[in-house]
């Protein structure tokens, strides 16, 4: 159900939402990723290399990636958003990022946008599963949440008028936390920043 609800909110046919544990709930804010948004430009800039995009849904940001000349892969999930993607001019496969994924240690960045670190629910493992992927010297950029919020994992599940989803895990990692993170991935955080009320960082093993 995650996965159609999610299609059915990328395919516009009606507001999807993620409720949170307690009750609150908010729309799934899909038109941020339909189209590049401020805070994007920083975060493409420091791309370098060959650029896999993890969780790239719709894929605005591989397709300007792809724009830019740079090689890049988007993986997801849903079928539909690697469909968006495609349409956009990008390449993108429908892979989990914990499978099998190609050029596995020979990316030069991978990125982690629109909180993807909370992917799974499990922080850690899905940061020392992208580090493997990386080649030697590369890097992870992440999106993470506003330094003092803390890093915790909640239950989280999509709901429309006509559904609901299936609870699932989902982490977030504070800028002020990622370096406790990085440290239990033998890795270490080298630079930090925010743009747009958004804020990022990038990892090295």
């Amino acid at each position: 159900m995650i996965g159609e609800l999610y299609e059915e909110a990328l395919r516009g046919t009606a507001p999807v939402e993620i409720e949170h544990a307690d009750g609150r709930r908010r729309p799934l804010p899909v038109q941020d990723w339909l189209a590049l948004r401020p805070g994007d430009a920083g975060l493409l800039d420091r791309c370098a290399g060959a650029t896999l995009d993890v969780g790239s849904g719709p894929g605005r940001l591989t397709a300007a990636l792809a724009r830019r000349g740079l090689p890049v892969l988007g993986i997801d999930v849903a079928p539909r958003a690697v469909a968006l993607t495609i349409a956009a001019g990008a390449p993108a496969l429908c892979r989990d990022v914990f499978g099998r994924v190609p050029g596995a240690g020979r990316w030069r960045t991978v990125l982690l946008a629109d909180g993807n670190i909370g992917i799974g629910g499990d922080p850690a493992a899905l940061l020392r599963r992208v580090l493997a992927l990386l080649a030697p010297g590369g890097r992870v950029l992440v999106e993470v949440d506003p330094p003092g919020t803390g890093t915790r994992t909640e239950p989280l599940r999509l709901r429309s008028g006509r559904a609901v989803g299936e609870w699932f895990p989902w982490a977030h990692v504070s800028a002020d936390g990622a370096g406790a993170l990085a440290a239990v991935c033998a890795a270490a955080v080298t630079e930090r920043w925010e743009e747009a009320g958004r804020w990022f960082v990038a990892l090295r093993s």
